[in-house]
């Protein structure tokens, strides 16, 4: 719709059926043909809606794609303006630090979007690799192709693609069954509460701010669990490891606004101005530890910190 605002739609629906269906079985039937824009709404789509806390049953977050639906249910669904889907490959450089036939694994700089969405139609990681390798296009969903996970614009680190359907289906069951152990680090204004521990809540939707997420109540999120260590004390910072048992969307910026020690940069969940001279947030994903399709040994994979986030820590141990 060129020249034309897109705002998100809300749509409500009525399950009347005597027999208990799944969510996502009920939506995709019902779903399929909608359209908005340009976007058509897939299966995998539908599921990432569900994940991304867009669906509600009864007023309360949908907890997964696979949950019952029981005979005089309410199901809301937001969906949000729609991404571009005519992606165009871009000769865009990217930092791979390993490749296969299967995937790609990437350091992703800070900066970078992973996948097209309203306001950023281009110069995103999949236009990237789309420039590098056309093939993917497709893989996995043609809004998101070779998309298994993502992190935030401002998050550098390691990031997955894959290279095919097969591979995309092993990722994602890798994820989902928590096999895979990501670590991230992130510096932090003050100190938690102990120097590690771990964090339980629940995340959704802020009903105030749209683009934002919240701690929110349980019958309004989705369960967030994130371990964390202390791997340097400043006088007025803390360099902590993080370790996401869950994949929610903003769960360690939130996790650290939780405990009181919010990341540094963080103008959203932190403080509007940094603590230190910085132009992102302090969030890296240095780590990565994953069995690969085909594979019966866990492979590890290791991007340093970038320049401007090594130069932050050399300053403070000079104060």
């Amino acid at each position: 719709m060129t020249g034309q605002q897109v705002n998100e739609r809300v749509l409500t629906f009525r399950f009347d059926k005597k027999t208990p269906e799944r969510l996502d079985k009920f939506l995709v039937g019902l779903l399929q043909e909608f359209s908005t824009g340009q976007l058509r709404l897939s299966r995998s789509r539908i599921q990432a809606l569900i994940a991304e806390g867009f669906v509600e049953v009864d007023g309360r977050a949908a907890k997964k794609a696979g949950q019952a639906l029981e005979s005089g249910s309410t199901v809301t669904v937001r969906i949000p303006p729609p991404a571009p889907t005519d992606l165009v490959a871009e000769k865009i450089p990217l930092d791979i630090v390993f490749e296969n036939e299967d995937l790609i694994v990437v350091n992703k700089p800070a900066g970078m979007v992973v996948h097209p969405a309203a306001g950023h139609a281009s110069g995103t990681l999949v236009n990237a690799v789309l420039g590098y390798d056309p093939e993917i296009e497709g893989i996995g969903g043609e809004e998101r192709p070779g998309v298994v996970h993502r992190l935030d614009k401002e998050t550098s680190g390691l990031i997955l693609l894959a290279k095919n359907e097969q591979a995309h289906r092993w990722l994602q069951d890798q994820f989902r069954l928590r096999k895979v152990e990501k670590t991230y680090l992130a510096l932090v204004d003050g100190k938690p509460p102990t120097p590690s521990g771990r964090v339980e809540s629940y995340i959704g939707r802020d009903p105030s701010h749209r683009k934002r997420m919240a701690n929110v109540p349980e019958s309004r999120g989705r369960e967030a669990i994130s371990e964390y260590k202390t791997v340097e004390s400043f006088r007025k910072h803390t360099l902590l490891e993080f370790h996401p048992l869950t994949g929610r969307t903003h769960q360690i910026r939130l996790h650290c606004a939780f405990l009181g020690c919010p990341i540094v940069g963080d103008e959203v969940y932190g403080r509007k101005k940094p603590s230190v001279e910085i132009s992102r947030h302090f969030l890296h994903a240095y780590r990565l530890k994953i069995i690969l399709p085909g594979e019966k040994e866990t492979r590890l994979f290791e991007v340093p910190l970038p320049e401007e986030l090594n130069h932050v820590l050399i300053s403070l141990r000079a104060e």
